[in-house]
C-alpha cells in the first residue's frame, strides 16, 4: 500500500471528501462511479467498483444477463455444458 500523504477529517455525518487529484487519478466520475469499501485489520480500503462475474469474480469481459454479471469465459462454459442437455 502506498501513502499519498493526504489527510482528511471525518465530518459529523461520517463523511470524508476524496481530493480532486485522487478522483482524477482513479478516473472517478461524480454521480456515476461507485467505490467498494473493504476492511483489513485496522485499515479501510476503497476501490473503484467494477462489476464482477457472479461465478468466478473476474472483472474482464463482463456482460449482464437477466440481471446477473457473467464473464465471457463462464458464459461459454455454461453454453458448452448446456449442449449436454439436448
Amino acid at each position: 500500500m502506498k501513502s499519498t500523504g493526504i489527510t482528511r477529517q471525518i465530518d459529523s455525518a461520517g463523511r470524508i471528501v476524496l481530493p480532486k487529484e485522487l478522483r482524477k487519478m482513479l478516473d472517478l466520475k461524480e454521480n456515476t462511479d461507485y467505490l467498494e469499501i473493504f476492511t483489513q485489520e485496522d485499515c479501510i480500503i476503497l476501490r473503484k467498483y467494477s462489476p464482477a462475474c457472479v461465478f468466478c469474480d473476474s472483472i474482464e469481459n463482463v456482460i449482464e444477463f437477466n440481471g446477473k454479471k457473467v464473464c465471457r469465459d463462464c458464459a461459454e462454459e455454461i453454453f458448452d455444458k448446456s449442449k449436454q442437455f439436448k
